[in-house]
């Protein structure tokens, strides 16, 4: 009794762990570039962000704040997703 108990304890540690690392692997990502959000391309001095396929220049500008236009991209674009999710 006493292996059948240790085994099904074991299975059932097995099972949890399990459990557990497909969830932080779907938090996670994988970190590939598919995955990537935005991109800072300091020899072309481009900025490009990737969820809505936009891109700016001016890099040394933007990482001093001066970022109002790409705040207004995304907003946009968030507002035009939520339109046709309505839809």
């Amino acid at each position: 009794m006493k292996v059948l108990m240790s085994r099904l304890l074991a299975q059932e540690i097995e099972r949890l762990s399990n459990e557990r690392s497909a969830m932080r692997r779907s938090q996670i990502g994988s970190g590939e570039r598919s995955e990537k959000i935005r991109t800072y391309n300091y020899p072309q001095d481009r900025i490009t962000d990737h969820r809505i396929h936009q891109s700016w220049s001016g890099l040394p500008l933007r990482m001093d704040g001066d970022i109002d236009d790409m705040i207004e991209a995304l907003a946009l674009a968030e507002e035009k997703a939520k339109m046709t999710e309505n839809v």
